[in-house]
């Protein structure tokens, strides 16, 4: 008598469950957060519409309406790597779940980095402004300026584990999201951007990093099984 099956099947309508509404409940978040944007966004909505920069592509309400408008077609994207990686053989759904995982890295990023990359008043005339006292700058910052740092480095830190085995730690998410923070440190203070070079603006992003991580545990890419079963049997001398 089989005493592992009867275990397993109350198992498979709750994953079903689970699967149908975990999606329910982004789509609802996402439109609360519509919702709350909806002012701001629609402010830049004619110019963006325009193809015109100023007033778009160089505010943060252009750039984030613009995000969410090319959001159906980052999803077309993953859809059709995915396509691609199943005619060549791959698994259904580890060819979606690798696919998606590539384009939500990038299309959750770049437009963060582009609105960390912006030209304050004075680009290239204002002296650089270097701020290396650790939490000095957080109470300047403001919840909106915190949560926008939080959220630059979050769909790395969320999709990095999920699409490459050797970040599935907390720690080397931590060091991506901090070592990421630095070089755009660095780039703003080369530039001379006039923006401030904060070891604040390192430690909040390399959080949201952490914190988005930590979302996306279930889903992250243990090792495979192949390598470890060689490990167990050929341990290091």
């Amino acid at each position: 008598m089989n005493h592992d099956a009867s275990p397993s099947a109350p198992a498979r309508p709750a994953r079903r469950v689970r699967g149908i509404l975990l999606p329910c409940l982004a789509v609802l978040g996402l439109a609360c957060v519509l919702f709350v944007l909806r002012g701001p966004l629609m402010m830049s909505a004619p110019r963006c519409m325009a193809g015109r920069w100023h007033g778009c592509y160089d505010t943060f309400n252009g750039v984030v309406l613009m995000t969410l408008v090319t959001l159906p077609l980052a999803v077309l994207a993953a859809w059709g790597l995915a396509r691609v990686r199943r005619a060549v053989g791959g698994a259904g759904g580890s060819a979606w779940r690798t696919s998606l995982a590539e384009v939500g890295m990038v299309h959750g990023t770049v437009p963060f980095l582009w609105l960390t990359m912006m030209p304050g008043a004075a680009p290239g005339t204002a002296p650089a402004r270097v701020s290396l006292v650790p939490l000095r700058d957080l109470a300047t910052m403001g919840s909106l300026g915190i949560i926008g740092n939080l959220l630059v480095f979050a769909a790395l830190g969320f999709f990095a584990p999920v699409r490459f085995a050797a970040m599935a730690s907390l720690p080397r998410i931590l060091a991506l999201g901090a070592g990421c923070s630095v070089l755009v440190e660095s780039a703003q203070y080369v530039l001379r951007l006039d923006r401030v070079t904060s070891v604040d603006d390192v430690l909040v992003n390399a959080a949201g990093a952490a914190l988005a991580g930590l979302a996306s545990r279930r889903w992250w890419r243990a090792p495979s099984r192949t390598s470890a079963h060689t490990s167990a049997i050929c341990p290091a001398a």
